[in-house]
């Protein structure tokens, strides 16, 4: 499992980056952490399946922790703090989009299958955060926080591929698997966790030390680890059990556990170089292996075969074209994109299936973007939409994609026309990638009718999803255009706080206070609701912010 991350030299000290490493580092973090404030028993209860079902009612590895829900949201906040600084972080709203597509309906289904208590469904944060890292990998972190690498995104072919994955994933925090190691570890003997926390410290303050660390790790971990292996490797089949379920529940084919399994496979026979940390962390043992295609079997021919293809209906492309953007996006340096663009040669092209080549097309066009080369990516984009009209796929992505050419060539208005229709295209649904775009596309443009119904649009959106930190940014910075100062600064500092800095948070907000306290409302004059709210948020952030300093 990759439940933790590794501090880089080049961060500041104490900061987490994207490199997973082993499940115990996470454990002698989450103890450093949580040890002042205590751990509390707390019992989850039995889990049934919604529908009766029999088929996964297998023992459970034991729901008794000795860390509450609550205390180990705590922790993960703390962990997932340094996640949003790192400079590895990306919410691309394309990428974003389509990755919660998939994991809605699983934590929806884990929900349904009551793999969660009401508790834990409340308390714990469910959020997937995307890193830019090349290596293909995913994990799960304590109070049910969850990073995906673009390197994953990048290698998947379908849908079901990924919730493979993120099921898998999902059930590692829905069956407390982190918190559960913890209070295993608790019962070593406290040299050995005070090793361990040193390795910790060491590995956090700088680079240099990190052979250092690691020796003291190793070291104080020696005499524990067969039980820890083991302990984990119960958990694995168990994450692989309980993710099958839930990710078949969600509507996903069973064959994306078979499709990744085979990827995974590839990479270790090809003697993985560090490209693929994943297929360390869950080595795939001909036990797990065996395991997973007996349940496909089960599942009878209607469910365990390949669904029959409707040749009637239009491509599913999208993953496709969403792997493509993930492999630009996590290896933009020039050389790189210079290469996406060799990928749609007539050579190249020829023994690719059209999907595959739509994929290169979208590639190579993202890839001139970046590199400024507006005149080709128009051609390259135009070559993209063609292929997709004359396949009959959807051409959304294609259209929002040419949306972005336009908005790098600081042509907002056109970008925002592609909304209304005027520039001869279709006009788009509001998604959130939609949303996204055209907020910066009205921002662009800077025409008051335009970005007043943007605004509408944004924050119609944080109502129904509060929890969206780039909208509110967007939200804020519309807000400033049109001279609403403290709404603005609000809205900053609530992506602030999303993001779990809370102290910049608490810095905007006192910010708009001085701003009403000065009569400094902005064109749009005075807001008193919106003072009000500036008042409670600051007290509840200040409080926060003592509760945080007394934990410590």
């Amino acid at each position: 499992m990759a439940h933790g991350l590794v501090p880089r030299g080049a961060k500041a000290p104490g900061a987490a980056s994207w490199r997973p490493v082993s499940l115990a580092l996470v454990i002698a973090l989450a103890l450093a952490l949580a040890w002042p404030q205590g751990l509390v028993q707390a019992q989850v209860p039995a889990r049934v399946p919604a529908d009766g079902a029999t088929s996964n009612a297998l023992p459970h590895l034991g729901d008794g922790t000795e860390m509450s829900p609550a205390a180990e949201r705590r922790l993960g906040d703390s962990i997932a703090r340094s996640l949003y600084r790192d400079p590895d972080y990306i919410d691309d709203p394309v990428i974003m989009e389509y990755v919660q597509e998939i994991w809605q309906p699983l934590l929806a289904a884990a929900k349904a299958r009551g793999e969660m208590s009401p508790e834990l469904f409340d308390t714990f944060a469910w959020a997937v955060l995307l890193g830019r890292d090349r290596s293909v990998n995913a994990f799960a972190l304590p109070g049910g926080y969850f990073g995906v690498h673009l390197g994953l995104v990048g290698i998947v072919s379908t849908r079901d591929e990924l919730a493979s994955v993120l099921g898998h994933e999902l059930s590692h925090v829905t069956q407390r698997h982190i918190a559960r190691n913890m209070a295993q570890q608790s019962a070593q003997a406290p040299w050995m966790m005070g090793a361990m926390i040193l390795g910790i410290l060491a590995a956090s303050k700088s680079a240099s030390n990190g052979q250092a660390a690691n020796a003291l790790i190793t070291g104080g971990q020696a005499a524990a680890v067969q039980s820890q292996l083991n302990f984990s490797r119960d958990m694995e089949r168990e994450a692989d059990r309980i993710g099958f379920g839930v990710m078949t529940q969600a509507g996903f084919a069973p064959q994306g556990f078979v499709g990744m399994f085979e990827k995974l496979q590839q990479a270790n026979r090809l003697n993985d170089s560090g490209g693929f940390p994943y297929l360390r962390t869950h080595p795939l043992t001909t036990e797990r292996v065996s395991d997973m295609q007996n349940r496909i079997g089960a599942l009878g021919p209607a469910l365990a075969s390949p669904k029959a293809v409707n040749v009637m209906a239009a491509p599913d492309w999208d993953p496709l074209l969403v792997a493509a953007r993930a492999r630009v996006l996590s290896n933009s340096g020039v050389d790189a994109l210079r290469v996406w663009q060799t990928e749609v040669l007539p050579a190249t092209l020829a023994g690719k299936t059209p999907g595959q080549q739509a994929a290169a097309w979208y590639g190579a066009t993202l890839a001139a973007t970046k590199l400024r080369d507006y005149a080709s990516a128009q051609a390259l984009c135009q070559q993209l939409r063609q292929l997709l009209a004359r396949q009959g796929a959807d051409g959304r992505l294609g259209l929002l994609l040419e949306a972005e050419l336009a908005l790098a060539q600081d042509d907002g208005a056109r970008a925002a026309a592609l909304w209304s229709g005027t520039a001869g295209q279709p006009t788009l649904s509001i998604g959130r990638a939609e949303l996204a775009l055209l907020a910066q596309a009205q921002l662009q443009a800077a025409q008051p009718q335009g970005l007043a119904q943007t605004v509408e649009l944004l924050r119609d959106w944080v109502a129904v999803h509060p929890r969206d930190a780039l909208v509110w940014r967007l939200l804020g910075r519309a807000y400033e255009v049109q001279g609403r100062n403290v709404a603005a600064v609000r809205a900053q500092a609530q992506a602030d706080g999303l993001e779990q800095d809370w102290s910049a948070a608490l810095s905007r907000l006192r910010a708009a206070q001085d701003l009403v306290r000065a009569g400094r409302w902005g064109t749009m004059g005075p807001d008193p609701l919106e003072a009000a709210i500036v008042d409670t948020r600051a007290r509840e952030v200040t409080q926060l912010l003592r509760e945080q300093a007394v934990q410590r």
